[in-house]
């Protein structure tokens, strides 16, 4: 295979880390170009730390250029060091969560007109000419509206990169697309753990929490647990809105959470490779060799 490049699209600066900093680190370490694609600032998130209480929405409204900050440190702990904005910082503004009036604004992502915002991230695509794409399911992964939007505005780039038709440069066919992903028995391990340590967050039951997939729809697992420091020095960089002890971390909710070094991913679109040599590690408790693949290029040339 000719150079590997792998492009995530993320709706804030943190979710990259959450969700896929393993992977990411991973990657980056093996000399991929890992490219992160932020659609919004993250200008409604909640502030953790008092003494940057006055960064919020509702007061200063200065977080977003604060969580550019944060975000370039989180990358240089990943090691990825090719990062943009989708439309340039600050084009569309993060929407709050579902319900909130900061939906409504003309300028909130989740109003943003789909192929307007595809079609930024086409420009991307057919520069940078990833082989993988990555983002959140249809839902979000947690319902988020700006989530929801990145999914479908990640799509339909799926799409229109490919077809010569649309916009400018020359057409790019994504091999692999996939979605970030999070089974249910891997949470129900975590939270039978942190029940039987001293973690210094509130510990909420699985069912009570708004995201989890069944273990029979993950297609892949990445293996990137020796780079779990580097993605706890990228949470730690996020400290307007994550809280670590690690290996835990925390939102602003207080809600507790491992920081995982094994990611889990569906395949959305495009041929399955080959699967992996058994289970290095343990797969959500099944304990069984399993046919899910261990590389988000595998079955590519």
């Amino acid at each position: 295979m000719t150079e590997r490049r792998l492009m995530l699209v993320h709706a804030h600066p943190d979710d990259e880390t959450i969700g896929s900093g393993a992977t990411m680190a991973k990657y980056a370490a093996e000399g991929a170009h890992v490219v992160l694609v932020t659609c919004t600032l993250g200008e409604e998130g909640e502030v953790i730390p008092p003494e940057l209480a006055h960064l919020a929405a509702d007061r200063d409204d200065a977080l977003g250029e604060h969580r550019v900050e944060e975000l370039a440190a989180a990358c240089k702990a990943l090691g990825v060091t090719d990062h943009r904005f989708l439309g340039g910082p600050g084009r569309w503004r993060d929407s709050g969560m579902m319900g909130a009036a900061s939906n409504h604004r003309d300028t909130a992502f989740w109003q943003a007109d789909l192929d307007e915002a595809a079609g930024e991230l086409v420009k991307i695509i057919r520069e940078v000419r990833p082989q993988v794409l990555v983002t959140y399911d249809e839902n979000g992964f947690y319902g988020h509206p700006d989530h929801i939007q990145a999914h479908r505005v990640s799509r339909r780039a799926f799409e229109l990169a490919a077809d010569p038709a649309f916009g400018e440069g020359e057409p790019w066919r994504i091999a692999k697309f996939y979605l970030t992903a999070m089974p249910t028995s891997v949470m129900r391990r975590a939270e039978e753990t942190m029940r039987e340590s001293d973690v210094p967050f509130l510990v909420e039951a699985v069912d009570d929490l708004p995201y989890g997939c069944a273990d029979r729809d993950v297609t892949t697992e990445i293996d990137g647990r020796a780079h779990v420091g580097d993605k706890l020095d990228a949470m730690r960089a996020h400290a307007t809105q994550i809280s670590v002890s690690a290996p835990w971390f925390a939102l602003s909710n207080n809600v507790g959470q491992e920081a995982f070094g094994v990611e889990h991913f569906i395949l959305h679109a495009g041929a399955p490779g080959p699967a992996g040599q058994g289970a290095p590690f343990e797969t959500g408790g099944l304990g069984e060799p399993h046919d899910r693949e261990d590389d988000l290029f595998a079955g590519i040339d």
